[in-house]
């Protein structure tokens, strides 16, 4: 049972390093937040896989239970700060700010 629990961690690791790939050469940035929570529920499952292998799963698994509730509250709030990122990109495409004519000092500038 031990090499069987070694053997997948060892195949989780390499996983893990393939998608630190994507972490750092991700096109975009949903897919990094993709790939980080992906490391981060493999993560999760190596925190079970360690408690059995030492013999003590309550208390690994308590560990993952958390590790996993932070990896997904991480997920959303990465989510809404896309969102809200998004929806100013395209508020301010609909709403472009006025432009002082030239030679004109802009409101709010000191000293041009």
């Amino acid at each position: 049972m031990s090499g069987f629990i070694l053997g997948v961690a060892v195949v989780l690791l390499l996983l893990v390093g393939a998608l630190l790939y994507r972490v750092c050469v991700g096109p975009t940035a949903i897919d990094r937040i993709v790939a980080v929570n992906a490391i981060g529920t493999k993560t999760t499952v190596l925190l079970v896989l360690i408690g059995l292998r030492f013999d003590d799963v309550g208390m690994f698994v308590d560990f993952a239970l958390a590790y996993g509730l932070l990896n997904f509250m991480g997920s959303l709030a990465a989510a809404r700060y896309f969102q809200r990122s998004d929806k100013r990109a395209h508020e301010s495409e609909r709403h472009p700010a006025p432009v002082a004519p030239p030679g004109k000092a802009r409101p709010g500038k000191v000293g041009s």
